[in-house]
């Protein structure tokens, strides 16, 4: 517990999202069947996580609160606000919406205490107010409040408790860890009702602020600051056996931590954050926010863990996108929220999702938590005229051009996108102010087709101005949007044209006879192209031959890249700043939208979007200098390569990410099925 603060009547109020719910990607699909919560493969050991930042954030930084399920929402008690005092504020939360509403008044200002809902209501255990009490708050949120009811003192602890934490098993809840404000309390506290306690052990070790949770009949004790003498973190997890009324040490975590949060998912206890006296290396392009500026001689963590009691030991299962600790926490179902609490010593107003999920890995594998584990992702690094090609822990497995690969007479410049081709043997990539096409051996870069003529536009035959979205087709032709021909080309690899849809130089939205400046050609399953135009944001199907199939124009600023969802849905990003990502049908109805204006989740010139396998939404989000995964029911951040706003060549950057493509170890590239 910190001291010497005044209380006050701090609160925490969420910016509400509109728009950002669950909502249909395909048709006759529901946003949980069309993302990664439907059919998952079975792997062995427990599933790595899928953590995700809210776009959204809490208004004013709150830390060191009790957070409560409320039904489908949070319940928020409590808490350290950014002056230091001591929240008496009692508010709901919509973890999807952010919507937050105060609903209740707690009888003093509280922070560092316990909490668990015990017959049905929230009850808040001891804390800080600013000194280490003893109260026992009650509060139960009316159903339909006019009102914010103050909470009740429902009783005391046996003596002053803050910095403890609680696990529930059964009707059973128990308090662990803490001190009186000058001495450790060891004693592990059970009640059934919030207001009479009984004690079941003393922990071997006293601590403060561990995380604790239960399997069985077990409650498990990771970390926590050791009362007395330097007060650093440990490295112990302790074990308090609640059939024996035993406790003991079991194991040792792969670094000191204090102030985590633990939480059962399933049948899994997984770990997250806290702080640590191990330096955190400051790795760029790992998670949405990066800091490895110590505060007070700690550090703040980002690793979600997933504990293995067979051997009492934590497996790496991800990571946060912003590192914190000292947060509230609850699960609602599959997902736990992760509401404030602090970086580098300061509260903040992030609100985090951890889910475990089988295909975003294993945990303690190489790559656990990341959206596209057991493939590698191609990203075209269009600002720095190359190719990357990312393993699932972010390191670059190859690069093009590299002191190996051979000479390209042709040059390499301005790759605005590029796709895995021929079983993953080859990549096809335009260039787009190089004005050519090129067939790439993979891995040994050689050059082994081209289309074009470098650095010389043009319209006549072999020529393109401004090439966009070249794919290879299963009957060996090569489609590309000719953007500022006002174009699409379908080319023999003899380099001859099969076909021609629309009409050179006729720039306006006239089908099938012309079109504006097309940027997308996607190939569809049917044998037909899906093509996106700048000019008065349009979005057609077209056969190979240039018959027009269907036609929308689409409310927004810059349409890029459409990619077919299901038989009446489809993704496309919209280019423009702040950027989004829509799913929309043929007569134009938006069935989901993704338009954060602001923070962390905000897009600048987004260009491409494709749903992985597993659900996930990838982009590349062009100006901000990264690629970034987005969840469709959360709308939360799940991974990000790049550092927001920072262009460079090092490990870990991105300059101006303009295209991507995910192959799978037997060479398959799944978000584009319909391609050679």
């Amino acid at each position: 517990m910190r001291r010497g603060w005044l209380t006050a009547s701090g609160c925490t109020r969420g910016a509400f999202l509109v728009g950002l719910v669950a909502a249909l990607l395909g048709t006759g699909a529901t946003a949980s069947s069309a993302t990664t919560h439907g059919h998952r493969p079975q792997r062995a050991g427990a599933a790595a996580v899928e953590a995700g930042l809210s776009p959204w954030s809490l208004t004013a930084p709150i830390s060191r609160e009790v957070v409560e399920p409320d039904g489908s929402g949070l319940v928020v008690l409590g808490g350290l606000t950014a002056a230091g005092d001591s929240a008496n504020g009692v508010f709901s939360l919509n973890p999807l919406s952010g919507a937050v509403n105060r609903v209740g008044t707690l009888p003093a200002g509280v922070h560092d205490a316990a909490g668990a809902v015990i017959g049905g209501r929230d009850v808040v255990l001891g804390g800080g107010s600013p000194a280490t009490v003893a109260t026992i708050d009650g509060f139960s949120a009316p159903a339909r409040p006019t009102t914010a009811p103050a909470g009740t003192v429902i009783g005391s602890l046996p003596a002053p408790r803050s910095d403890s934490a609680t696990a529930t098993i059964g009707r059973t809840t128990y308090v662990v860890g803490g001190y009186d404000g000058t001495a450790p309390d060891s004693a592990v506290l059970a009640t059934t009702d919030g207001h009479t306690f009984s004690t079941v052990a003393q922990l071997k070790v006293s601590v403060r602020y561990p995380a604790v949770a239960a399997i069985g009949r077990k409650v498990y004790v990771f970390g926590g600051q050791a009362v007395g003498g330097a007060g650093k973190p440990t490295d112990l997890i302790q074990m308090v056996d609640t059939a024996t009324s035993s406790a003991s040490v079991v194991g040792r975590l792969p670094e000191p931590l204090q102030g985590a949060v633990a939480v059962r998912l399933g049948d899994t206890i997984y770990v997250a954050g806290g702080s640590t006296t191990k330096a955190q290396k400051e790795t760029p392009g790992l998670g949405v926010v990066m800091t490895a500026t110590p505060s007070g001689g700690l550090s703040t963590v980002s690793t979600i863990w997933a504990f293995d009691p067979a051997h009492n030991k934590l497996l790496v299962a991800g990571r946060l996108q912003e590192p914190v600790s000292n947060a509230g926490v609850a699960v609602l179902g599959s997902r736990a929220w992760i509401v404030g609490g602090e970086l580098a010593g300061s509260p903040v107003t992030a609100v985090q999702m951890v889910e475990p999920n089988v295909t975003f890995g294993t945990a303690g594998s190489a790559g656990a938590g990341s959206p596209y584990f057991g493939g590698k992702l191609l990203v075209a690094d269009r600002g720095n005229n190359r190719l990357l090609l990312l393993d699932p822990s972010m390191r670059a497995a190859w690069t093009y051009p590299s002191a190996t690969s051979p000479h390209n007479p042709e040059g390499f410049f301005f790759p605005d996108d590029a796709f895995f081709i021929d079983h993953g043997r080859a990549i096809i990539t335009n260039q787009e102010e190089n004005e050519t096409i090129e067939e790439i051996a993979y891995p040994s870069g050689r050059l082994l087709w081209s289309y074009g003529h470098p650095r010389q536009a043009g319209s006549d035959a072999g020529y393109l101005h401004e090439p966009d979205d070249a794919y290879l087709l299963k009957n060996g032709q090569i489609t590309v949007a000719d953007a500022q021909n006002c174009r699409v080309l379908v080319i023999n690899h003899d380099g001859t044209v099969a076909n021609q849809i629309g009409t050179t130089g006729s720039c306006v939205h006239n089908p099938p006879k012309s079109m504006g400046s097309p940027n997308g050609d996607t190939p569809l399953a049917d044998g037909n192209l899906l093509v996106s135009e700048i000019n008065g944001s349009w979005v057609s199907e077209y056969t190979p031959s240039g018959q027009l199939v269907w036609t929308v124009h689409l409310p927004i600023s810059y349409p890029s890249d459409p990619q077919q969802l299901g038989r009446d849905s489809y993704l496309l990003a919209d280019f423009a700043t702040p950027g989004q990502v829509l799913a929309f049908t043929r007569g134009g109805q938006i069935t989901w939208r993704y338009d954060v204006t602001s923070g962390p989740g905000e897009l600048d010139h987004p260009s491409l979007a494709e749903r992985l396998p597993n659900g996930v939404i990838m982009l590349n989000d062009d100006h901000n200098h990264r690629m970034v995964a987005i969840d469709p029911q959360t709308s939360a951040l799940v991974w990000q390569y790049g550092v927001t706003g920072k262009a460079g060549t090092a490990p870990g950057l991105l300059n101006t990410p303009d295209g991507f493509d995910l192959v799978l170890p037997n060479g398959t590239t799944p978000t584009h099925s319909a391609t050679g």
